[in-house]
């Protein structure tokens, strides 16, 4: 049980950051485009990722 709630937090985690990356390499406009800007990055990867 234990082991099964880390291995979740640790692939939540991956989640996380792989959609901070990508959402790094965005253009500001192409950020813009989808109603982000730089500062709502971590919110919603977090989100996404369900941190």
């Amino acid at each position: 049980m234990f082991l099964t709630w880390v291995l979740s937090r640790i692939r939540a985690y991956q989640r996380y950051r792989q959609t901070v990356r990508e959402l790094q390499r965005l253009s500001d406009r192409e950020l813009n485009d989808v109603g982000l800007s730089r500062a709502d990055i971590s919110g919603v990867a977090r989100h996404y990722a369900n941190v």
